[in-house]
C-alpha cells in the first residue's frame, strides 16, 4: 500500500477491480459478438432471431459515412448516438471495453513477441486523416467506410474466409475419423460433431470470391500487433479517431504524473495506446480506459476523475494542412468515377440482392460488412471485385453460376444494418424483379444441337413458369430431322433469380444467363414489349 499525491492510501485491489471489470466487459461483448455472428446464418426458417448487424448500428463512423452519403437521417443507425453520448462522458472507453476487434487484438498481443515493440505511435495523424477523407468522400458519393471500419473488416474476414474454412476443415476431420478410425472412436467423435453442427458450424459449406483477400486483410491487422500493441487502433482506425476527437474533453479524464514521479516513465512504456507522453500527461483522445497505468504506477499517482470539460487542455493533433489535404482528396477522388467506362456503360451482368436500392444509394449505404453474403441461403451473393469500380469492391452481387436467389428467402434484407437492402415480405419478394434471363442459342442444347433438355424449366420457381417451350422441327447435330422443345422466356414472369443459370447442365458457361435488364429498382431499365423496339422506332 502506497500514498498518492493527495496523501490518501490506495491499495492495488482498488485498481485491480477496475481492470477486472474492463476485462469482464471485453469478454462479455466478445462472446456476444461471436453468438450474434453464429446466429447470422440460415436456421431452417425465413426469419432470424438475431444478427451481428446490431453491432454495426452502434458504430458512429459507419452512421456518419452512410448518412452523409444518402444526405438524410437513417433511423436504423440511431443507436450510434448512444455511443457518442457515452464517449462524451467516458472518452474513448468503447475501444477498451466493448470493441470486439480491440479485444481480439489484446488477446493477440499476449501471444506475440513483446521484444522490440515500439511504444511511440508510428503514424499518430493517420487515423484522423482517414476519418476526414472518408467523411468527405462519402458526402461526395465515394463510399470508403467498409475498407477501414473495424467491424466491417472483422465480420467480412470471418464470414467470407475464416468461417467457411473452419467448416471445411472440421467436416474433413470428422469425415476422416468416421471413415478411417474404429467404430469405438466414432462413438466419441460423432456426438462431438453433432454438437458442433448444432451450435458452431454453418448450415452448409459455402464458397466465396475474394476469400483469400478478405482473410489476408484481417490477418494483417493481427500480425501488425507484433510490431506495436493496438497498431490498427493507434495508426489506422477511423472509428477510434472519431471517438477520440469527441472524447478528448470527456467528463472522465486521466490525471497524469507530477513532480513525485521523478525519473519514472513506467506508465509511458506500458501504455498500450501510447496515450501517455514523456511528461506523463494523458491524452484522452488516445486513452481507451484500460486502467493498467494506475496499476503499474509504483507510487500510484495516476488516477482518473470527473472534471469539467472546459477545464481540460486537449486538442486534436491534425494540422490544418493535413485536414485540407484529406478533405480535398475526399472531394476530388469521387470525380474520377465520372470518367470511368462503367459510368457510361454499367456492367449488364451486375445483379444486386432482392430489395437493393437504386445503385447510387445502394453503394452509399452499403458498408461491405458481408452479412448478406454470409446469410445467403443459395450461396448466390458474392463480393464484387472491380466490375462496379473500386469503391464498389466487396459489395454484394449475385453470381448465379455459383448459387441462386432462393424464391422463399428474405434473409439478406433482415441482416442489412444500414437499409442498403430493404427488408421484404415474402409476397413482395415473389413479385420483385432483380434481373432477366436470356438464352444463348449458340450453346443451348435444343437450339445448337437439337438435343432435348428441360432442366431450366423444371427448376423455374415462379408459380406460372417463366420458362416455356415451343416445339420446333430442326436438324440435329448428326443431321437427322427431329422435333424438339426449345425454351423461351416469358418476360413478365421472370424475376431474375438465376436458378436456371445455376442448374444449366452445360459445363463451364451456362446456356441461360441473367442480366440486370428490367430490374425493378431502376424504372428506366424496362424491357421492350411486343411491337416495340429498344430504340423507340
Amino acid at each position: 500500500m502506497r500514498k498518492g499525491e493527495n496523501g490518501r492510501s490506495k491499495s492495488g485491489s482498488h485498481y485491480r477491480k477496475w481492470i477486472f471489470l474492463r476485462r469482464f466487459s471485453q469478454m462479455v461483448f466478445l462472446i456476444l459478438f461471436f453468438v450474434l455472428f453464429l446466429k447470422t446464418d440460415y436456421n431452417g426458417t425465413d426469419h432470424l432471431d438475431a444478427a451481428v448487424n446490431l453491432l454495426f448500428r452502434l458504430d458512429p463512423f459507419v452512421a456518419a459515412c452512410v448518412m452523409l452519403g444518402v444526405k438524410s437521417f437513417i433511423i436504423l443507425l440511431l443507436p450510434a448516438l448512444a455511443v457518442l453520448l457515452l464517449t462524451a462522458i467516458f472518452g474513448r472507453g468503447f475501444c477498451g471495453w466493448f470493441c470486439p476487434m480491440g479485444t481480439l487484438l489484446d488477446l493477440t498481443s499476449k501471444i506475440t513477441p513483446a521484444k522490440d515493440r515500439k511504444n511511440h505511435t508510428y503514424y499518430p495523424n493517420l487515423p484522423l486523416i482517414i476519418l476526414v477523407f472518408a467523411l468527405f468522400a462519402s458526402a461526395c458519393g465515394f463510399a470508403i467506410a467498409g475498407f477501414v471500419d473495424p467491424f466491417s473488416l472483422l465480420v467480412r474476414g470471418m464470414a467470407q474466409a475464416f468461417y467457411p474454412l473452419l467448416n471445411r476443415l472440421t467436416v474433413g476431420f470428422f469425415t476422416f475419423t468416421y471413415q478411417e478410425l474404429p467404430a469405438v472412436v466414432n462413438q466419441v467423435t460423432e456426438p462431438v460433431y453433432g454438437v458442433l453442427q448444432a451450435f458452431i458450424l454453418p448450415s452448409g459449406q459455402k464458397y466465396f470470391h475474394l476469400a483469400t483477400l478478405s482473410l489476408l486483410m484481417l490477418v494483417a491487422i493481427f500480425l501488425l500487433e507484433g510490431l506495436q500493441r493496438r497498431f490498427f487502433c493507434r495508426n489506422i482506425c477511423p472509428l477510434g479517431a472519431l471517438l477520440g476527437t469527441i472524447g478528448r474533453k470527456a467528463l472522465v479524464t486521466g490525471k497524469g504524473g507530477n513532480s513525485e514521479c521523478g525519473a519514472c516513465r513506467l506508465c509511458c512504456s506500458k501504455c498500450r495506446m501510447g496515450a501517455i507522453d514523456a511528461e506523463r500527461k494523458i491524452a484522452m483522445a488516445n486513452c481507451n480506459l484500460c486502467f493498467e497505468c494506475m496499476q503499474k504506477c509504483p507510487r500510484q499517482i495516476i488516477d482518473f476523475a470527473v472534471v469539467a470539460p472546459w477545464s481540460t487542455n486537449s486538442s486534436t493533433s491534425l494540422s490544418r494542412r493535413h485536414f485540407v489535404g484529406a478533405a480535398l482528396v475526399g472531394v476530388l477522388l469521387p470525380s474520377v468515377k465520372g470518367v470511368e467506362m462503367l459510368a457510361k456503360n454499367p456492367d449488364p451482368t451486375l445483379i444486386r440482392p432482392p430489395g437493393a436500392r437504386a445503385e447510387k444509394e445502394f453503394l452509399a449505404r452499403c458498408v461491405r460488412c458481408a452479412e448478406c453474403i454470409q446469410v445467403c441461403l443459395g450461396n448466390a451473393l458474392q463480393p464484387a471485385f472491380l466490375q462496379v469500380g473500386f469503391d464498389g469492391m466487396f459489395s454484394p452481387v449475385i453470381a448465379a453460376r455459383s448459387g441462386y436467389c432462393e424464391f422463399n428467402c428474405t434473409l439478406c434484407g433482415q441482416v442489412c444494418p444500414t437499409g442498403a437492402i430493404r427488408e421484404l415480405t415474402l409476397s413482395e419478394k415473389h413479385r420483385l424483379k432483380i434481373g432477366h434471363a436470356w438464352f444463348d442459342k449458340n450453346i443451348c442444347l435444343p437450339y445448337a444441337k437439337g438435343v432435348p433438355c428441360m432442366v431450366c424449366e423444371e427448376h423455374c420457381p415462379t408459380p406460372d413458369k417463366a420458362i416455356r417451350f415451343k416445339e420446333i422441327e430442326v436438324i440435329n447435330h448428326v443431321g437427322v430431322t427431329v422435333r424438339v422443345q426449345q425454351p423461351y422466356i416469358v418476360d413478365e414472369l421472370c424475376i431474375g433469380c438465376g436458378i436456371c443459370e445455376n442448374k444449366c447442365p452445360l459445363p463451364g458457361k451456362a446456356a441461360v444467363y441473367i442480366t440486370s435488364a428490367g430490374e425493378d429498382r431502376h424504372p428506366n431499365a424496362f424491357l421492350p414489349s411486343a411491337g416495340e423496339t429498344p430504340y423507340g422506332g
